[in-house]
């Protein structure tokens, strides 16, 4: 750690407390003399993983033509896929077994999708930082964002804060006028 320290021009200090933190930005392992030894990071090669997602079981056809455009666009760019993923599930949930098991595998360098929010709904600039950061990169074939889906998807997060909101104030209210109706009589 120390020579990987002197090389970044950092403090062995402050590496060791990268270390401690587990934010340290290569592989590492340590021996049980107490060494630590810090692995280069795995070189870049054109392994590319194919990741397409759909909301709900009806569009299981829009699944398929949505991995045939992957397919397409890897072949027009010579990439070599080595992994397909499809997917069924929500975008904003994250767990999906699927997307953690390619983001898990380092071996994939590319990771290519249809759209951003195929693979995200939110954050998806901050998932493709942290690969570049493991000399990763996600490829999206469309750049143009899909916005009739996210007003939507804020108009329902909107109206269940509202309900929510509204619902708690209502039933509020009617306690009130309950028991001032058991006064007067």
């Amino acid at each position: 750690m120390a020579d990987w320290a002197r090389k970044m021009g950092i403090d062995y200090k402050t590496a060791y407390r990268l270390f401690r933190s587990g934010e340290f930005p290569r592989p590492t392992e340590q021996l049980a003399t107490g060494t630590i030894i810090v692995h280069e990071l795995p070189t870049a090669t054109n392994n590319t993983v194919l990741y397409a997602r759909v909301s709900s079981s009806g569009q299981k056809e829009d699944l398929q033509r949505q991995l045939q455009r992957l397919r397409d666009y890897a072949a027009a760019q010579g990439l070599v896929v080595v992994k397909e993923f499809a997917e069924i599930g929500s975008g904003m949930n994250g767990k999906r077994r699927k997307l953690l098991k390619i983001l898990k595998d380092p071996s994939a360098s590319i990771i290519v999708v249809e759209h951003k929010d195929r693979l995200t709904r939110f954050g998806f600039e901050h998932l493709s930082c942290a690969l570049q950061s493991c000399q990763r990169e996600i490829r999206v074939i469309n750049e143009t964002e899909d916005t009739s889906d996210l007003v939507q998807d804020m108009i329902d997060v909107l109206t269940s804060f509202c309900a929510r909101l509204y619902g708690q104030r209502s039933a509020k209210n009617r306690a009130k006028r309950a028991l001032e109706a058991a006064k007067i009589e």
